[in-house]
């Protein structure tokens, strides 16, 4: 990977168009088009968006403190609107399950790939 190849990905990771990354990385569309057909490029990408939502993931983790705070908060003001505030800390709650799920899923994933001497 060229420092431009790992500069056009992480732009990719946050420009809403190829056109705008292409430009932002000073490449015409058409390079980026032909980079993203490329299978070390595609791979880089793609390890590059892993990451990015393993961190949202973590974040997601980390406020879910918060979101049973907000739980016990509405569940003992029984004079407050709280539809919004409880739907937002069951979001969360839900969504930092399901990311365990994964975590696991993947990691038992990982172990047959290793018993079986296949790597994906």
């Amino acid at each position: 990977m060229s420092r431009k190849q790992e500069l056009a990905i992480s732009t990719l990771l946050t420009c809403p168009t190829l056109l705008a990354a292409a430009q932002q990385c000073g490449l015409a569309e058409v390079t980026l088009h032909r980079w993203l057909k490329l299978e070390a490029f595609q791979a880089a990408y793609r390890e590059a968006r892993r990451a990015v939502v393993h961190h949202a993931i973590a974040q997601v983790q980390r406020a879910t403190g918060e979101a049973v705070e907000t739980l016990r908060q509405v569940m003992q003001d029984i004079n407050a609107p709280a539809s919004a505030k409880v739907s937002a800390a069951k979001t969360i709650l839900e969504t930092a399950v399901k990311a365990v799920e994964l975590e696991d899923l993947e990691a038992r994933i990982a172990t047959l790939e290793a018993a079986t001497g296949r790597n994906a």
